[in-house]
């Protein structure tokens, strides 16, 4: 059973859920897999067999979708996977490091605890009302935006119940809360907040229109893991000052300094998804950039040596890495690429994959495949990538 297992699930990952070939171009697919397909736009016109043991050659005229259902030995519904005919695109690889600034949509609740009230008594006026992960957008119908805001509503509260308007997983909530004074006769909900993150990244891509995309995967809040639900953010100009270097079990990391001041804003931030960070740049941030350059769609990849563009002093340099393994479909979808680093000067440096670096650009044959995302602990000289269509794909 656990062969037959293995076996299916090698078959599922060849043959991913999610396809894209150029538009006026013809595209071969090699799953070479035990199953048929039958390709179709709706389930009202025409649809076309194949067999998924040889090679397919796909042809699409214009933007389009198609459905492409498969089945494991020309009989069993395995799994479907959407086609999509896109145009050619074209981005710039940047490979700059970046300050990110984000706030939260709402005062994030990182968790709830206890403390002890003014007759000594240990109370939790939260616990099992508020839970880590609660944006509290409202309170007594004013709406909150900082975690200032709250403290100050909280502290004038006279000891009255507080109406609470939160989001919790995407479905909006009332709930009740009585403050309780402490120690120092100071009222509490005895609740941990955040309303905003920030840090060092790298900048992946800008298109012609200065729409940009960075990290490679999203800004998950430290404390409670879960993707951070952001209302605005900015991008800012940063400069490394330090790099430590990478060890087995001890990541490394750039250091810089990022200037907060409009001044040095590079632009702004409107999306944060698992895929990455994605925005528009000042006007002024966007010219005299390297020429654009096509991408590769994850069919095209192929195992062997690949670039990636970075910054570890003053500008971005190409550093040699090597591409180990390829998963067209990965239930991590910042994890599709495997990566070794094999460039001396950036093993002397950083000794392979550091963080700051997620983001970085990798490029194979002229094309930029993917995005640096992840460094393997135990050895920093490998780490992840995401692939690029993904990326553009959650940019929208």
């Amino acid at each position: 059973m656990t062969l037959c297992s293995t076996w299916i699930w090698n078959i599922w990952n060849k043959v991913p859920s999610n396809i894209h070939v150029r538009a006026g171009q013809e595209q071969g697919l090699e799953f070479y897999v035990p199953a048929t397909a039958t390709i179709y736009k709706n389930q009202n016109q025409e649809k076309v067999s194949v067999d998924l043991n040889q090679e397919l050659t796909f042809y699409g005229e214009a933007e389009d979708t198609y459905t492409m259902e498969v089945n494991l030995f020309g009989f069993i519904p395995f799994k479907q996977t959407a086609v999509s005919v896109i145009q050619e695109k074209k981005v710039i690889p940047i490979g700059e490091p970046v300050g990110i600034y984000v706030q939260t949509d709402g005062v994030l609740v990182i968790d709830t605890g206890s403390f002890l009230s003014e007759n000594g008594e240990k109370v939790a006026p939260s616990k099992n009302v508020l839970l880590p992960g609660d944006y509290i957008y409202e309170v007594n119908k004013q709406n909150i935006e900082s975690k200032e805001e709250l403290m100050e509503i909280i502290g004038n509260c006279a000891g009255h119940s507080l109406k609470m308007g939160i989001r919790r997983k995407e479905t909006n909530y009332e709930v009740q809360v009585e403050p309780l004074k402490d120690k120092k006769g100071e009222y509490k909900l005895g609740i941990w907040v955040r309303d905003n993150a920030q840090g060092i990244g790298t900048l992946t891509f800008a298109d012609e229109n200065g729409c940009f995309g960075a990290l490679g995967h999203g800004i998950n809040d430290v404390d409670t893991t879960n993707l951070m639900e952001m209302k605005v953010g900015g991008l800012y100009k940063a400069d490394i000052i330090s790099i430590a270097k990478g060890m087995k079990g001890n990541p490394g990391e750039l250091t810089g300094v990022i200037a907060y001041s409009n001044r040095y804003k590079l632009g702004e931030i409107y999306q944060n998804t698992k895929e990455g960070v994605y925005g528009v740049l000042n006007t002024e941030n966007i010219e005299n950039r390297e020429t654009s350059i096509p991408i590769a769609l994850k069919q095209e990849i192929e195992k062997g040596e690949a670039k990636i563009l970075c910054t570890i002093s003053n500008e971005p340099e190409l550093f040699d890495v090597e591409i180990t393994d390829i998963h067209l479909e990965n239930d991590n979808i910042n994890r599709g690429l495997e990566i070794t680093v094999i460039d001396e000067r950036l093993l002397n440096v950083t000794g392979g994959i550091v963080q700051g670096m997620s983001g970085s650009p990798i490029i194979q044959d002229g094309k930029l495949v993917g995005a640096v995302t992840h460094v393997l602990v135990n050895d920093p000289t490998m780490g992840y990538g995401i692939f690029i269509e993904n990326m553009l794909d959650a940019a929208g």
